[in-house]
């Protein structure tokens, strides 16, 4: 990101031009990693193979041998509860910085609560909804109440700890969020992403925190959902990233890294890169927001 790209997302959040994008990355530090959560499970269902930090492998084999994956989605829910809620004063706290925006639709793929509790925190009283991914027959968009800005919308595209049964989780999930999306486009049916939602995602910037390119949840993200609505690529979005480790420590090899990152997400989706975690990008973006942020 260089010095026009903060200007123009600092003047989107404030003047309710901005959707945010939550990923796992935006719960670092209340939440274990995806693959501290898969090793975890890797260890308790002796999984055998070498990939044991793939979290959505690693509950596939857990969902096959407990016979039951929506047991194993409450487990999960259950465990990730258990870690409470972030400090919201902090000044790297995602949540509750992007709270405090005139913004009326929240977007994530994470399963926890944190986006409605930050949004309550400044005053605002959240709508929460859930994609209805597994529906395969679905009849009609589910009807919202129109987002404000004083009862904005939250909207979990992957499933809420609230509804076990609605997490995107083991590989067979991801499958078949993909088929349902790619089939709903190809017949031109709108009803797995409410109108309200496909608004936020295609008529304002995008604003991503907490992705990386190496994990399901992204590329079920990009190549399943956001290429099927090619509206979304007409406007500029920020994605903050971390830069994937690399097979040597030269330079020369993370700035080819770099390099590749920026080409895959500016050439057709026109994102601009925020290298660093996301308590740094909010740190930033307070420091360039002034006294007031």
């Amino acid at each position: 990101m260089d010095d026009a790209d903060w200007r123009r997302l600092i003047d989107q959040l404030r003047g309710g031009d901005c959707t945010p994008f939550l990923g796992a990355g935006a719960c670092y530090g209340t939440l274990p990693t995806g693959s501290e959560l898969s090793r975890k499970w890797a260890n308790s269902y002796k999984y055998p193979f070498p990939d044991d930090h793939d979290l959505a492998r690693v509950m596939q084999y857990a969902a096959v041998l407990e016979g039951d994956p929506v047991y194993l989605k409450e487990q999960i829910c259950e465990y990730l509860r258990s870690h409470g809620l972030p400090d919201f004063s902090h000044a790297g706290e995602p949540h509750a910085l992007l709270a405090k925006f005139k913004l009326k639709v929240f977007l994530t793929t994470n399963y926890d609560n944190f986006l409605v509790e930050a949004l309550g925190g400044a005053g605002k009283t959240a709508h929460r909804a859930i994609c209805s991914w597994a529906d395969r027959n679905p009849q009609e968009t589910p009807e919202l109440p129109e987002p404000s800005v004083e009862e904005p919308l939250v909207y979990h595209l992957h499933g809420s700890w609230a509804e076990p049964s609605s997490l995107v989780l083991i590989e067979d999930d991801y499958l078949e969020y993909l088929a349902n999306v790619a089939a709903a486009q190809a017949s031109g049916n709108r009803t797995l992403i409410p109108i309200s939602v496909l608004r936020a995602m295609t008529t304002r910037s995008l604003l991503f925190i907490g992705y990386s390119l190496q994990d399901w949840t992204f590329r079920v993200l990009f190549h399943g959902l956001l290429r099927a609505i090619p509206a979304v690529q007409l406007r500029r979005h920020v994605s903050v990233q971390l830069l994937p480790p690399v097979n040597t420590p030269i330079a020369e090899a993370e700035e080819r890294a770099k390099q590749y990152l920026v080409r895959y997400l500016d050439t057709g989706w026109r994102i601009s890169i925020f290298w660093g975690t996301a308590a740094q990008f909010c740190e930033e973006l307070r420091r360039r927001l002034g006294p007031d942020a």
